[in-house]
């Protein structure tokens, strides 16, 4: 929903009793929940039931978001002189509150952003692994030691933080994916300005509550909410020294030109295309669950999703055929019954854009062998449903090949060989996520030689990073960094260089001889 005053909410018959007994969130600056400077404010609903109302959120303003990066700056001298290992403890404790609390945040994230429970138990599961994980780098945090071409002297570099970071993150992950930045942020001894998207922000406010709870220091994370206006403040704001993003290339692009003008560090990972090549030799099996859970999972709401599948011509029917049965039972509804597979679409707009892809689809050639619509039936009124959908006879030059549908929507094109299959893979201005079904370990290494993108799996889905790996995509899908593992550090740190000379005279380096 737009944001909109507090009296206009009030106004609506249709929300006027909800509110009354719903619990106010509030941003948290300088370590204490406060109302905003602005009377604007959006309303949080369940997209599997539009009309239960999870959260009335302040929509944050110019005042708000000075005082969250005035909060952070003043808080940044402390915490990065801090010991790294001393800041490592506090975030173990708070992977060990996520613990605790992880059941009921599950429930929560579901009925923000619809996605079954065992997939947000599995969001939470990444953040309190990535918890434990960054904790562990507080004992390390690695630079290196060299020999330097001068007598007597020493020559070594050491990592130091940035300052104030800017969060800005989207509502597929609303935990797993903030965790991926405020932990390093945090461990590299960065302050920051936290804005989760507009569709998850009770998750993000029972996120930062838990990392108060576990000894994060006052100021050192500030949460505001908000939409676009909030996140160009936290980006062109001066005191702001870096940029964390994921979502889609077109914002992205946006944040990269103005962090470009401003002098500013930025790191974003951004959409993808991802596709599934299944050769002739594959383990159908295997492929076929590797391709619904893939292509379905999250509703397709992934930026790893397996939006396209390349298969083999000697096997494109046999597959074809399988995975349109094996979709049909996947089962569609609110996520918080445990029997459900697929959950809704995020929103109005989502939902909207999906269904118009359908036409352009068919306008272009597609053959449409499953779903394409809205399903029908009572329990799928209230919210925004769409059924899980495969398309045939798709060119890789079709639309729906080629651009982010972020839907549950795949697309199977036909190849003949493995050099077309990695060509056609290769053919989008995306390179995120990829993979390969093949019992050729010469064809498996090709491919991964040989595909463009920043993962590729073999005998496995598009989907499923680890948190100890570099995750991060090539062309459109970022800029060049890697969130998770060791990697992750070089987006939250600045290397320095260090000399110490001691020779006990003034040396030249270059002009001694």
């Amino acid at each position: 929903m737009s944001a909109l005053t507090l009296l206009e909410y009030k106004s609506s018959k249709r929300r006027q009793k909800k509110l009354t007994l719903k619990k106010p969130y509030l941003n948290f600056i300088g370590g204490v929940w406060k109302k905003s400077s602005t009377d604007r404010i959006f309303v949080n609903v369940n997209p599997a039931n539009t009309d239960d109302v999870v959260g009335v959120f302040p929509y944050s303003g110019k005042q708000d978001v000075d005082q969250a990066v005035m909060s952070a700056e003043k808080a940044f001298d402390q915490w990065r002189k801090m010991p790294a290992p001393k800041r490592g403890e506090i975030l173990f404790r708070s992977g060990q509150l996520l613990e605790k609390q992880k059941e009921a945040l599950a429930k929560l994230m579901t009925r923000e952003m619809g996605k079954p429970l065992r997939e947000t138990r599995g969001d939470v599961q990444e953040a309190i692994d990535t918890a434990y994980y960054i904790a562990g780098e507080g004992r390390r945090l690695l630079g290196q030691t060299t020999t330097s071409e001068l007598p007597n002297k020493l020559a070594m570099t050491v990592r130091m933080p940035i300052g104030v970071c800017g969060i800005i993150t989207p509502w597929n992950f609303p935990i797993a994916v903030p965790s991926w930045k405020i932990y390093p942020a945090l461990i590299c001894g960065n302050t920051m300005v936290f804005k989760p998207a507009e569709d998850t922000p009770a998750s993000a406010c029972m996120f930062v509550e838990i990392l108060e709870k576990a000894g994060v220091p006052k100021g050192v994370i500030n949460l505001v909410h908000g939409g676009p206006s909030t996140g160009e403040l936290i980006v062109h704001h001066p005191k702001t020294r870096l940029i964390s993003f994921t979502g889609s290339s077109e914002v992205g692009s946006i944040i990269g030109e103005a962090c470009g003008r401003m002098i500013k560090n930025c790191s974003m990972e951004m959409g993808g295309k991802n596709a599934q090549i299944v050769m002739d030799d594959a383990d159908l099996d295997l492929a076929i669950e590797g391709a619904v859970w893939g292509a379905f999972g999250t509703t397709g709401q992934r930026c790893t999703a397996t939006s396209r599948i390349i298969v083999h011509k000697d096997i494109y029917e046999t597959f074809k055929r399988r995975l349109v049965k094996r979709a049909k039972t996947l089962r569609l509804g609110d996520g918080l019954n445990e029997k459900i597979d697929v959950g809704p679409l995020i929103n109005k707009s989502q939902h909207q854009k999906v269904k118009a892809y359908m036409g352009v689809a068919k306008q272009d050639g597609a053959k449409l062998e499953l779903g394409g619509g809205i399903p029908r039936g009572a329990g799928y009124k209230k919210g925004y449903f769409f059924e899980p959908t495969i398309f045939s006879e798709v060119t890789p030059n079709m639309r729906i090949a080629q651009e982010e549908i972020f839907g549950p929507v795949t697309a199977l094109i036909r190849i003949k060989n493995l050099d077309e299959a990695v060509k056609v893979l290769n053919s989008t201005d995306y390179g995120l996520s990829s993979s390969i079904f093949t019992r050729d370990i010469n064809k498996a290494m090709v491919a991964v030689r040989d595909i463009e993108a920043g993962l590729t799996y073999v005998n496995g889905p598009t989907i499923g990073a680890e948190v100890h790996l570099p995750f991060g995509g090539v062309k459109k899908t970022g800029n060049g960094h890697r969130e998770a593992g060791s990697t992750v550090l070089d987006i939250f740190t600045e290397w320095k260089s260090v000399f110490v000379d001691y020779s006990g005279k003034l040396q030249k380096a270059q002009m001694d001889e």
